[in-house]
């Protein structure tokens, strides 16, 4: 009950002044549409990929909103995966969830991220609400090895770390998703090489294979996956390497941005291959 009170009081004012501080918007319709009806078409997919600007404290809001919306629509069949946490502390965290380590050790075994109280929400109500997460992000130390000796250095790995991984060699074709990653660095002159691009993919492909993993095991299931917005933006990224390790599943996308145009969208900044996007306020304080 105390958690669902702290999630009320969190959400509550958003609600309240929701057409104040944000929109989400339709990008097929070009209109604005509700939570509600974002999980109607959740009907007819399995993933629920949440692309968020990490420091917006709107996007936290509407995280935890969503997460509380599709459990009482599916209950015992939702899940919450994560780019916040990494495969090698999936143990920590289940171990948390299941009541057996305090908070404390929780966050400092798990590396949680530095603005671990943005998530902590969503946290606590699976906790309470006994539903899993998928600690989804490659482990940073081997993503650090790519950037430094590109990705076949993976396959230098003895078992039990490869366990961590997605099955080598992991997909880093490029294309629409590469032409993306140089033009946000900058170009190919900044880009650093392809060992950036290859330790980007390596984060996605883990997302990919980690939510595949839990949808072959678990038939049904609706799987919130919440992650930066360029893993998922158009649905590229994560999103990709999803339909990759499990071409099967059926996915959904929100793209959040911050924009003072939220009351009145420039369509031609966002792609149709985002099913939804959320103008958030620019003007509200950011969570750090």
């Amino acid at each position: 009950m105390k958690i669902i009170i702290f999630l009320f009081f969190i959400i509550c004012p958003i609600i309240v002044l929701g057409q104040e501080h944000y929109k989400i918007y339709s990008t097929s319709q070009q209109k604005v549409v509700t939570v509600d009806d974002v999980l109607t078409g959740l009907d007819k997919a399995d993933v629920l990929f949440f692309g968020e600007e990490h420091d917006d404290t709107t996007c936290h809001v509407l995280e935890a909103l969503l997460l509380q919306k599709i459990t009482e629509k599916y209950p015992g069949k939702t899940a919450l995966s994560m780019e916040m946490f990494e495969t090698d502390c999936q143990n920590v965290l289940d171990e948390y969830l299941g009541g057996l380590i305090r908070e404390k050790n929780f966050i400092i075994d798990a590396r949680a991220w530095h603005n671990y109280k943005d998530y902590r929400p969503m946290i606590e109500y699976a906790k309470t609400n006994h539903i899993p997460i998928i600690a989804a992000n490659a482990p940073s130390r081997y993503v650090n090895m790519v950037s430094r000796m590109g990705i076949t250095s993976l396959s230098e790995l003895n078992n039990v770390s490869k366990f961590y991984l997605p099955p080598l060699p992991i997909d880093t074709a490029t294309g629409a998703y590469y032409d993306k990653f140089v033009q946000i660095m900058g170009g190919h002159s900044s880009a650093g090489g392809m060992q950036m691009y290859q330790a980007q993919n390596t984060w996605d492909a883990t997302m990919g294979w980690s939510i595949a993993r839990f949808l072959k095991k678990h038939d049904g299931y609706k799987i919130l996956q919440v992650n930066g917005g360029f893993h998922s933006e158009d649905k590229l990224g994560a999103a990709s390497q999803l339909k990759r390790y499990y071409s099967k599943s059926r996915i959904i996308n929100i793209a959040c941005f911050s924009d003072d145009s939220f009351d009145n969208p420039d369509w031609t900044k966002y792609s149709k291959d985002n099913d939804y996007i959320i103008l958030t306020d620019p003007k509200l304080p950011k969570t750090y």
